[in-house]
């Protein structure tokens, strides 16, 4: 299998141009047809001459991902599910604010982290993605988005789809430099996000990266005994780890961090829950933002969707310490709104599939 195109960085493409006797500025050329007019084969470009399509044609290939379903929400939400190479299949979605076209890409196939609310973990790990894989959802998106005619582009990026981001670290960090490079698709530092469960000690890589990408951290918990008991990741690294690789961030880039935390009825939604979320980011207010999410509810999982009055509950008493919050904006809740819940649903239905065949036979 030849490897993706989109995997180089732009550095990296001129090296290895410029290690198999081409000239520096073919990288440019290749570049531009890449990420500027979105080529599909490498026989489009057509200032690039013979000999070096043949050769990136040998080595690499641009299309690793098949489009196998996409739903579109009425809310302008497109869900898209990918097929790999080796028949795995992933989510990517696309959504719709007022300040622009926001793209939820995917890391791994599959996730151990085994947060218990999740529709993502109920499969494990079965591999990480390539960068080129990462990047190619943004391509793949951003060629649908060309195909409307409309002149619109993707302009934010949030690595929030099935995976832990930081678990497929080295990957995660050449997809942010292909997706940020000027030369390229150009997607503003600022205007990516990444999202991890809280694995410190690559927190601390990542504020010594030097970039300007935002970070959120997924609490879902202001103590210990409740977080192990939902996110496993808590018995690894618990809050006495988690709370100095965060600090160590906020001191080193001078940045805010968003701190998810999904509402489960009856279980992480009190008044004293926000008590004691208020009490853990004390400290640290001035540069934390608290996402609120109302949980989706998914299928073989016990929890629920807090009341509404929980919610308003909850986010009043964090606004009156002084933590600034807000409540996230829900986007395609009529197409399998959880993340990995259209994964799950396809392979359930592929494994019907072939029990069936195997008891038709």
């Amino acid at each position: 299998m030849k490897r993706s195109i989109y995997g180089l960085t732009f550095e990296q493409l001129t090296d290895w141009l410029t290690d198999h006797g081409e000239k520096k500025f073919r990288s440019k050329q290749v570049w531009d047809w890449l990420y500027q007019k979105r080529v599909t084969e490498f026989s489009q470009m057509k200032n690039v001459n013979q000999s070096s399509i043949d050769l990136l044609d040998e080595h690499f290939t641009i299309e690793t991902l098949t489009e196998e379903i996409k739903q579109e929400s009425k809310d302008g939400t497109v869900k898209f599910l990918f097929k790999l190479h080796d028949g795995n299949v992933i989510e990517t979605v696309l959504m719709r604010f007022n300040y622009g076209l926001s793209v939820c890409v995917t890391t791994q196939v599959g996730c151990n982290i085994g947060c218990s609310f999740c529709a993502s973990g109920v499969l494990r790990k079965n591999r990480d993605l390539s960068s080129g894989e990462i990047v190619e959802q943004i391509m793949q998106v951003q060629q649908h988005l060309d195909q409307q005619n409309k002149d619109e582009r993707v302009s934010h990026i949030v690595v929030m789809g099935i995976g832990e981001p930081f678990d497929n670290y080295d990957n995660l960090i050449d997809f942010l430099h292909v997706v940020n490079d000027q030369k390229g698709l150009s997607i503003g530092a600022r205007h990516i996000t990444v999202s991890t469960s809280g694995i410190a000690p690559k927190m601390y890589e990542f504020a010594d990266e030097g970039i300007q990408i935002n970070l959120a951290l997924s609490i879902h918990a202001p103590n210990n005994e409740l977080r192990t008991k939902i996110m496993k990741i808590n018995r690894a690294y618990p809050l006495e780890k988690l709370m100095p690789a965060i600090d160590y961030y906020l001191e080193k880039t001078n940045r805010r961090i968003t701190f998810e935390y999904i509402l489960l009825k009856d279980v992480n939604d009190h008044k004293k829950e926000a008590e004691q979320l208020a009490d853990l980011l004390a400290n640290k207010r001035h540069l934390s933002y608290v996402n609120l999410i109302p949980y989706n509810p998914v299928a073989d999982n016990p929890y629920e969707r807090s009341e509404k009055e929980a919610i308003l509950t909850f986010y009043q008493t964090l606004m009156d310490r002084g933590i600034r919050c807000g409540v996230r904006t829900e986007h395609g809740t009529d197409i399998d709104a959880a993340c990995g819940q259209l994964r799950s649903k396809q392979i359930e239905k592929e494994k019907a599939r072939k029990k069936k065949k195997l008891q038709a036979n």
